[in-house]
C-alpha cells in the first residue's frame, strides 16, 4: 500500500510540474515576472504585497493572484491599490498548485503588466511541495510566529530565493532571537537573501522592493 501511495504522490507532483512549466512560458512570452509568497497565516502577506505596489508602482506595473480558500478580501485591498487582482478560492485546499494559477492567467491583462505577485494561500506545509511556475519563490515569516520556524518548518525554507521578516516593529515586545533564527535559515539555505522588514513603520521596504526590481529587470535582459 505505501508503494501505491507514494506513486500517486509522484504522478500528482510530476503532473503539476509540467503544467507549471507551461505557466512559465506563457509569463515568458508575455515578458511578465513573476513572484510565489508563501507564509503561514497573518505573517503579513497583503501587507507587503501592498507595500510593494505603492514602492514599485511608478517604475513597473503590478498584478495580483491571490489564493485563499474563501472570500475576495485580499484580492480587493490589492485592487484599492491599483494592481490588477484576480481572486482563486481553493474551496478548502491548503496551497495553490499550476493548475488553479493557469485559470488565473488567461484572465489577466498581461500585455498590461510587467510583474505578477502570487499570494498563496497561508501555510507553512503544503505549498512548498507544488510548483506554480513563477519566477521566484519568497517567504515570509513575522515576529510573532517566534525564532525557531526554519527549525520546525525546514521544507519552506530550503526552497526560496528570499526569506522577509515581517513585524520588525514587535521585536522590543516579543522575545525573538534573530541571530537564531538566521542561522536556521542559513543552514537550510546558504546565502538566502533576507528582508527585515515593517509594513507599518516602512522599515527596510525599500530593501526588498529594490531587489525585486532587481529580479524583474534581469529577466528582460
Amino acid at each position: 500500500m505505501k508503494t501505491i501511495q507514494v506513486s500517486v504522490v509522484e504522478e500528482i507532483l510530476s503532473a503539476n510540474d509540467q503544467l507549471a512549466g507551461q505557466n512559465r512560458r506563457l509569463l515568458d512570452d508575455a515578458g511578465v515576472f513573476a513572484v510565489n509568497i508563501m507564509s503561514s497565516p497573518g505573517a503579513g502577506k497583503t501587507s507587503t504585497i501592498v507595500a510593494t505596489q505603492n514602492l514599485l508602482k511608478d517604475r513597473l506595473r503590478l498584478g495580483m493572484v491571490d489564493g485563499d480558500i474563501a472570500t475576495t478580501i485580499d484580492a480587493d485591498r490589492a485592487a484599492a491599490a491599483g494592481m490588477q487582482a484576480i481572486q482563486i478560492n481553493t474551496g478548502g485546499n491548503c496551497h495553490l498548485d499550476a493548475v488553479m494559477l493557469s485559470t488565473a492567467l488567461p484572465e489577466m491583462k498581461l500585455d498590461e503588466l510587467d510583474l505578477i505577485i502570487v499570494e498563496n494561500v497561508g501555510n507553512l506545509i503544503c505549498p512548498s511541495s507544488f510548483k506554480l511556475g513563477t519566477h521566484r519563490s519568497v517567504l515570509i515569516a513575522s515576529i510573532p510566529e517566534g525564532d525557531d520556524k526554519p527549525y520546525k518548518y525546514p521544507p519552506m525554507y530550503r526552497g526560496v530565493d528570499a526569506v522577509i521578516i515581517n513585524k520588525v516593529d514587535l521585536l522590543p515586545y516579543v522575545k525573538f532571537d534573530m541571530d537564531y533564527f538566521i542561522a536556521g535559515v542559513e543552514m537550510l539555505n546558504p546565502g538566502v537573501k533576507t528582508f527585515p522588514i515593517s509594513c507599518v513603520t516602512g522599515e527596510g521596504l525599500t530593501d526588498w522592493t529594490d531587489w525585486l526590481y532587481e529580479q524583474v529587470m534581469q529577466n528582460k535582459v
